[in-house]
């Protein structure tokens, strides 16, 4: 297989690439819009491969949240799993039928993408499809490493790591991709709370059990009811704050990374933290559906990350609370 490029240019690529990163830019446009507000900062290769990963990402999600009895959702997953296997064996080519294996393993050239980043993927989502709960932030912090602190790892992979010191292969380059993971963690706490009405619904409960007991919510979310009861407010103010540390935390990548591709991830941390002052700010809205923020505000978070202003505001939050 044809090793990555690391070219700095656009490449040209043929009519068959290009229609597959079509492809996988419409479902990623259609399907996650808040992750499409941050790759629209990048330049055409970065985002290309991005939309690869996301639309390889979104068949592997949409298998563990389909309808499919249990068992053939575990085979399904198998022959993704496959599917990234011939990927990294450099066996499929522009020909392929399956255009989201064609993006991805084009991606996959250009750029040293960490494709087991993608097989944890998969390992998330049989640990969904298993019905596993989570007793404590340890338990649910495996979980989230799967489903999406190896997204944040394959993404660097995309992304680089060209302003920190040493350049790639040293220590602060490893400390980058612990950076990336950490994001993710946050990035996937705040869609638990965002979504733990809608998850209940469908059986499942993500939040640790020990915090569940310790605010007196266990038996409304083991019963599949959701209220706001008990101290409801308590636990989601305190996931909250668990989130925020990861937030802080993970910001530390953006020095690391070139404008763009920092004004990109930026852009997509700074709408989920919006998202998370709002669930703190309302937390029994959680109950009654889905918190969103409307176009332009995510138009605006944008802006803030490309000028950098969400990454200072944090710094700033973070040096307060040590203080």
């Amino acid at each position: 297989m044809e090793g990555p490029t690391h070219a700095s240019a656009p490449t040209a690529v043929s009519a068959p690439v290009s229609a597959a990163y079509s492809y996988c830019e419409a479902v990623t446009g259609s399907q996650a819009r808040n992750f499409a507000y941050g790759i629209r900062l990048l330049p055409t290769d970065k985002r290309h491969a991005m939309s690869a990963l996301y639309a390889f990402s979104r068949r592997v999600d949409d298998i563990g949240d389909g309808m499919l009895p249990a068992g053939a959702k575990l085979a399904r997953l198998e022959e993704t799993r496959a599917v990234l296997g011939r990927i990294r064996a450099g066996e499929v080519d522009e020909d392929d039928t399956d255009p989201v294996a064609v993006a991805l393993a084009h991606a996959a050239r250009r750029f040293p993408i960490p494709l087991g980043g993608l097989d944890e993927l998969i390992d998330g989502v049989l640990m969904d499809v298993r019905g596993e709960t989570y007793e404590t932030w340890d338990d649910l912090k495996a979980y989230c490493r799967c489903v999406a602190g190896a997204i944040g790892r394959l993404s660097l992979g995309v992304f680089g790591t060209a302003n920190a010191p040493g350049g790639p292969g040293t220590a602060e380059a490893a400390r980058a991709a612990e950076y990336a993971d950490t994001l993710g963690l946050a990035l996937q706490l705040t869609n638990i709370l965002r979504d733990v009405r809608e998850d209940a619904a469908n059986g499942r409960t993500y939040l640790p059990a020990e915090d569940l007991a310790k605010f007196g919510c266990s038996e409304g979310f083991r019963a599949g009811r959701l209220s706001a009861g008990a101290d409801f407010a308590g636990l989601v103010h305190h996931e909250v704050r668990r989130a925020r540390a990861l937030f802080a935390e993970g910001y530390r990548l953006l020095p690391m990374l070139d404008r763009r591709s920092g004004a990109c991830v930026a852009a997509m941390a700074g709408i989920y933290r919006r998202l998370l002052d709002r669930i703190e700010r309302e937390p029994e809205a959680v109950l009654r559906g889905r918190v969103s923020l409307p176009p332009h505000e995510k138009a605006y978070v944008a802006v803030r990350g490309l000028s950098g202003l969400d990454a200072r505001t944090v710094a700033r939050q973070s040096t307060r609370r040590r203080a």
